[in-house]
């Protein structure tokens, strides 16, 4: 099923969506550092990688955004379950419709039953999610603290 991978809004019209080639790997691994920085304050700076892109992205379906041939943010996808693993947002492009554009790119946006987990001190995603039709379905613990289980409904999206 094909995406569209542009979007009409004026304030997001400039954003580009693709899928993941090889050759983004080394913008990509500095973006996820620069952002879960920027997420994530109560982690030491130093619990960041740029080998953890590439680890915890394998096998993953990834898109990138880009704006001016820059990338600015990733989505990616396990794609068996219908898991969002990551959507990160270069810091210096937040709140400027990427996160949206990535979400609005995915395969089967409007029907299909994402899933994704979401910290709990991350208020803002945690927004973000609910703005765009993900409600919670479950919770727990992990290595990185309390997180939210949650799943995009299209029925409540659509309403």
């Amino acid at each position: 099923m094909a995406a569209d991978l542009t979007t009409s809004a004026p304030s997001r019209r400039d954003t580009f969506v693709r899928p993941f080639v090889a050759s983004d790997s080394p913008a990509l691994r500095e973006l996820f550092i620069r952002s879960r920085t920027s997420a994530f304050p109560w982690r030491p700076t130093d619990a960041f990688r740029l080998g953890d892109f590439d680890e915890q992205t394998k096998d993953e379906y990834i898109l990138v955004a880009e704006r001016d041939s820059i990338a600015v943010g990733f989505l990616s996808l396990w794609q068996p379950d219908a898991f969002i693993h990551h959507l990160f947002v270069d810091p210096a492009w937040m709140r400027r419709g990427v996160g949206s554009v990535l979400l609005h790119a995915l395969p089967g946006w409007s029907t299909t039953r994402y899933r994704l987990k979401c910290l709990s001190r991350n208020v803002s995603a945690l927004a973000f999610y609910s703005h765009h039709g993900f409600i919670e379905i479950g919770s727990g613990v992990g290595e990185d603290g309390d997180y939210r289980l949650m799943e995009f409904d299209p029925q409540r999206h659509a309403a």
